[in-house]
């Protein structure tokens, strides 16, 4: 449906979860990928995802709050693969707590790798397309939080950086619109990734509560976000940049 064969993919974030559906998603319909994670698995993800697909792929591990290691592993990626032309930013975090509570250590951990880290894998994407002169797409994994607040948990920082993720995509989508590089956002609700997954086991009275409050009952999964990232991705959504779409099961609506 997609022909993404001529394209690279970088994907943060990408050793499981949303970040590694995506990634699986881009390979199948033909783009090499890297993957980029804290986690060491992330080799093996790339190894199984070129098994699996038959497209080159390569996993190196990286943390995302550090734009020095970060744009050394942009470098690697291009050099095995070649020049990104799309991004997926799929690291992130969460952590609850009343807000008179939170510490300055956690809640810089939750602005460092979910803002800073998309903005670092943002510049170092840039960086390499730009002197191309090729279109590309890139999509951040903002949420729904973005533009919402979740109850009943705090989460303040969280929110606080989704809703920045989704502007900085507006600021880079304008910065970069002659030179035919689209930036979009993602923002899904509450998606059974392995983070949420953790949570739900943890809290089954809250996992009750969460699905209540969705209209389409149930929670999403993963590939729910699969269309739009292919569409996205693709030259098929060549004058769409700048926007966040929203993938919660009607949440936001009531």
């Amino acid at each position: 449906m997609h022909d993404l064969s001529e394209s690279t993919a970088i994907v943060t974030g990408g050793a499981r979860g949303i970040g590694l559906s995506l990634a699986r998603a881009l390979a199948e319909n033909g783009a090499r990928v890297g993957l980029v994670d804290i986690l060491q698995d992330v080799e093996a993800a790339a190894t199984d995802l070129t098994r699996d697909t038959g497209k080159e792929s390569f996993g190196i591990q990286a943390d995302v709050r550090d734009p020095d290691a970060i744009d050394a592993a942009f470098s690697t990626v291009t050099d095995k693969l070649g020049v990104p032309d799309i991004l997926i930013t799929s690291a992130g975090i969460t952590m609850w707590g009343d807000s008179i509570d939170v510490t300055p250590a956690d809640w810089q951990t939750v602005i460092d790798i979910n803002l800073s880290g998309t903005f670092y894998a943002a510049q170092s994407f840039g960086r390499r397309l730009l002197p191309t002169g090729r279109p590309g797409s890139a999509i951040f994994i903002s949420s729904m939080s973005g533009r919402i607040v979740n109850v009943p948990q705090f989460q303040a920082s969280y929110n606080a950086s989704k809703a920045a993720v989704s502007h900085l995509g507006k600021s880079l989508a304008v910065e970069w619109a002659r030179a035919g590089i689209r930036v979009n956002c993602l923002e899904p609700g509450y998606t059974l990734s392995d983070m949420t997954r953790q949570f739900m086991d943890a809290n089954p009275d809250l996992a009750r509560l969460w699905t209540s409050m969705i209209p389409s009952e149930r929670m999403g999964e993963p590939r729910d976000l699969v269309g739009a990232a292919l569409f996205l991705a693709s030259q098929e959504s060549s004058y769409i940049t700048g926007q966040s779409i929203v993938i919660d099961g009607g949440y936001t609506a009531i």
